[in-house]
């Protein structure tokens, strides 16, 4: 059995419901780990603004990794790293995705766009961009699109969306970032989540846990397979590989 002194938690698909709420077994779980201290990190796609107050409300004491990794915060808003996309290239993948048609929101170092797009995207610094489509064909010339550009990493946290961050930005990255800190090394991480941005923490940490939810893909890498999001799948593996019960 790893010694887990960090949970890490994706929040869509894994910490919350779908209702956006997050299930009470998760939270009697959370609330059982911080007490034998351990450290409870959501790790998620949001921006800093919607995941703060999840973390407030479970009284998460230390770390959020927010926009895929591109910001890596304290409790006490201070911020230890950001990882940016060049203006030029928000505007380049904006301008690719009207032309296919397809939905589009993109996060700031100021909050989230989502449909009110600025007129000039110099003035902003962007962390993240989005676009999400039900038309396949649509999806596969996006991502061929943007699979040209090097300095790009792509990911999903839906089977029919794309999420785009800077080159080398991941939550795994980002965890590592966090473990050197605090003095602990990815083997001691739980990780759970269910997409392709969850990916390479479920493989990189030293227990990776899919929802029941979750893509095939992260079923395949995943070490063990929870419940799903609404059964209180975070709970399940906490109670499996932190509290031992």
């Amino acid at each position: 059995m790893k010694d887990i002194k960090l949970i890490a938690l994706d929040m869509d698909g894994t910490l919350l419901n779908d209702n956006q709420e997050v299930p009470e077994r998760n939270r009697k779980a959370i609330e059982q780990a911080l007490a034998k201290d351990v450290h409870v990190v959501l790790s998620t796609g949001r921006g800093f603004n919607t995941c703060y107050p999840y973390a407030v409300d479970l009284e998460l004491p230390s770390y959020l990794i927010t926009a895929n990794g591109a910001e890596i915060w304290t409790m006490e808003k201070e911020l230890l790293r950001r990882r940016k996309l060049e203006s030029e290239m928000i505007e380049k993948l904006y301008n690719i995705t009207t032309q296919v048609g397809a939905e589009m929101w993109m996060i700031s170092t100021e909050g989230a766009f989502n449909g009110n797009f600025p007129n000039d995207f110099n003035k902003y610094e962007w962390l993240k961009f989005g676009c999400h489509t039900d038309d396949q064909r649509k999806l596969d010339i996006l991502i061929k699109e943007f699979s040209e550009f090097e300095e790009l990493e792509l990911s999903n946290s839906l089977p029919m969306n794309i999420e785009v961050n800077a080159r080398g930005v991941s939550k795994a990255d980002a965890l590592e970032f966090l473990c050197e800190r605090i003095g602990i090394t990815m083997d001691n991480v739980l990780a759970c989540g269910d997409s392709l941005n969850d990916i390479k923490m479920i493989q990189g940490s030293g227990v990776g846990v899919a929802m029941g939810n979750a893509q095939e893909a992260i079923k395949k890498v995943a070490d063990y397979e929870s419940v799903t999001n609404n059964e209180g799948g975070v709970g399940e593996a906490i109670e499996k590989f932190v509290l031992n019960v």
